[in-house]
């Protein structure tokens, strides 16, 4: 579990506060400590469904861990050996995270589940796990609504939904920390659904369905968060309507007569690399027409999505790009 703020505020790319890691730290320790709260629960309450929600708050810990890597991969900035910075790297630590919570998650989940099915009905005293629930649900709830509140305010800049930019934005670990608040505050209901029935009619069918409902959930989330890592990993380029809006914007530079080739794709969070052949308006010598491109990349990567502009001429013949 993690407090959301902890992680996109202190670490986030475009984060200006300072002394973020101790606090995430500390967060990651909070979630390891919530972890052992649910472990001792299950093992004193003997129930899958807890068991499933211990599993799922390890492997919560364990991606925090790996969402801090790509945090801290995604700030470094360029350099010699790598002038495109090393937001991809961020896509590599999400990509583990995700893998653990598929692996992981699914097969203890579903696994335990499972072989519950085949225990003998039983009654059960669940108020532990109630206790414990109620209190992970509160923390849950709290780092879900910093989420969409933020997510909001990001969305509302790109004239997107809540969930549509979840989905489309390039910013993995934002996507990762929202889907799996989303999918914790589901598996606490689901636990306690099934403890409740199975404590109200002494069928065991209950706590096990619960458990393997968390399983599929985990799979589920651990899934779309691989495909969409990889993605971005084999190189995401702007959707058609940025792409048309980014050529637009570039026409519309007083120097700039026409533009025949665009190239634009993703190399970190919220940072993309930019390419375009242009013909410059009027005639000017070769050490004018440099100087003029080179501005015109610098006024492009004022933008603080451009991690970095290549502007080359263009030909006679070359045609135009729509």
């Amino acid at each position: 579990m993690r407090a959301f703020n902890r992680f996109h505020r202190h670490l986030g790319v475009d984060s200006q506060e300072q002394g973020g890691t101790s606090v995430v730290m500390a967060a990651v320790l909070a979630g390891t400590l919530v972890a052992l709260v649910k472990t001792l629960a299950a093992v004193l309450t003997g129930s899958a469904s807890m068991l499933a929600e211990a599993v799922h708050s390890w492997v919560d810990t364990i991606t925090d861990g790996f969402l801090v890597a790509a945090y801290l991969a995604a700030r470094r900035p360029a350099d010699a050996t790598h002038t495109l910075g090393y937001g991809r790297e961020s896509y590599v630590w999400s990509l583990f995270g995700s893998v653990a919570m598929f692996i992981a998650g699914a097969e203890v989940g579903i696994w335990r589940g499972v072989a519950q099915l085949s225990a003998p009905d039983t009654t059960a005293d669940y108020r532990l796990g109630y206790i414990v629930i109620a209190g992970s649900f509160a923390l849950q709830g709290v780092s879900f609504i910093q989420a969409l509140i933020f997510v909001r305010k990001r969305a509302a800049e790109r004239d997107l939904g809540i969930f549509e930019h979840v989905f489309e934005t390039s910013d993995s670990q934002l996507r990762t920390v929202v889907t799996e608040d989303f999918i914790a505050l589901i598996g606490l209901a689901v636990a306690a659904l099934g403890m409740a029935l199975h404590q109200i009619t002494g069928k065991v069918v209950y706590d096990a369905t619960g458990s393997i409902v968390i399983g599929v959930l985990m799979g589920a989330a651990g899934l779309f968060l691989i495909n969409m890592n990889r993605r971005y990993l084999a190189g995401m380029p702007l959707s058609a309507e940025r792409r048309a809006r980014a050529i637009s914007l570039l026409k519309e530079a007083p120097e700039v007569n026409r533009v025949t080739f665009f190239f634009a794709e993703f190399i970190g969070p919220d940072r993309i690399l930019l390419a375009a052949r242009v013909e410059i308006e009027g005639d000017h010598a070769q050490a004018d027409l440099a100087h003029i491109l080179r501005r015109l990349e610098q006024q492009i990567m004022a933008h603080k999505t451009v991690g970095r502009a290549i502007l080359t001429l263009a030909t006679p013949e070359d045609e135009d790009v729509g």
